[in-house]
């Protein structure tokens, strides 16, 4: 096998990444070699507790030929983890480890430039409480760029919000006409690299109905001012739209990608609409990031219920 590798760090150690990741090698096969990087211990004890029996092929960190590689074992790069029980409560304690795993994980990439990436989910108020607003952040401070954005992906429909894990009170000063016509860009070249299409791409307003009763109001001052020069350069892009109409049935049709102000605004209806079949993709890194759309779901940890539809796409996403 000598297709490019897919570098997965499982993240939080407490989390039902890894049973996902079981039940993903057990019923797909990937022509790309995959390497997690974990803890060999919680492997193996999240295999036991679950009832999964793969072999393990223990990988070097400092691996520079990958042609030997195949899925019939689980590739693991191993970053020791400290735990007294396998199922523990999601807390601080596990974020030196987790940072190790991503740090492993970025050096492998930088080395060997690679370009596809997967990280389990980690717990925001834990690991990333007072150095990142999430994990699209703290790859952008860890990789030094600093125009970054995320893309909640669906080959029927995608959505992007303009900022992510803010606090809604914060959301209006950190909308600019920049940071507008940024993710566009990102968006844009994203579209037209991996799909050889420029999407056409609906932006929301901030307030109810675009509208509101006091003057100046972010619509005026910045959304619309965007749009309109950002329709002299040929893009695709129409708005802004009312949050509560925009995914109404008669207009998702007419858009690929839907821009929104705020988490919230775009990723409430897309979970609704999809469920967990769309995944998290960053853009604007040096590799494509993806992210399975869910969290660590703490409460389901060891029940071996959790559906792996989200990181199966990831997989096969990159898979290619």
């Amino acid at each position: 096998m000598s297709k490019e590798p897919i570098i997965i760090v499982s993240g939080e150690p407490n989390s039902v990444f890894l049973e996902i990741f079981f039940k993903c090698l057990k019923t797909s096969n990937f022509k790309s070699p995959l390497i997690i990087i974990t803890s060999r211990k919680l492997l193996q004890k999240q295999m036991k507790k679950l009832a999964f029996a793969f072999k393990i092929n223990n990988i070097d960190r400092k691996i520079k030929d990958f042609s030997q590689l195949n899925n019939r074992k689980i590739n693991l790069i191993n970053v020791d983890y400290d735990f007294k029980k396998c199922f523990e409560k999601i807390t601080n304690k596990s974020n030196n480890y987790i940072n190790k795993t991503f740090e492993t994980a970025l050096s492998v990439i930088r080395k060997n430039n690679l370009s596809k990436f997967i990280n389990g989910p980690v717990s925001k108020k834990h690991f990333l409480k007072g150095k990142s607003l999430g994990i699209t952040e703290y790859l952008a401070k860890k990789t030094k760029k600093n125009k970054v954005a995320m893309l909640i992906f669906n080959k029927d429909l995608s959505v992007s919000p303009l900022t992510t894990h803010l606090a809604l009170k914060n959301v209006h000063k950190k909308i600019t006409k920049q940071k507008i016509y940024t993710q566009v860009d990102l968006i844009n070249n994203f579209y037209k690299k991996k799909f050889n299409k420029l999407p056409r791409i609906a932006i929301t307003g901030l307030n109810p109905h675009c509208e509101s009763n006091f003057q100046n109001s972010e619509e005026d001052k910045i959304i619309i001012p965007a749009i309109k020069k950002l329709r002299l350069k040929n893009t695709k892009i129409s708005g802004p739209f009312p949050a509560d109409t925009i995914f109404t049935k008669s207009l998702l049709k007419k858009y690929d990608v839907i821009i929104g102000m705020y988490h919230d605004q775009v990723l409430s209806p897309m979970k609704a609409l999809f469920n967990f079949n769309a995944i998290n993709i960053t853009l604007g890194l040096p590799f494509i990031r993806i992210s399975p759309d869910h969290g660590p779901n703490y409460s389901m940890l060891g029940k071996n219920l959790s559906d792996p539809k989200s990181l199966l796409q990831a997989l096969k996403f990159l898979d290619k």
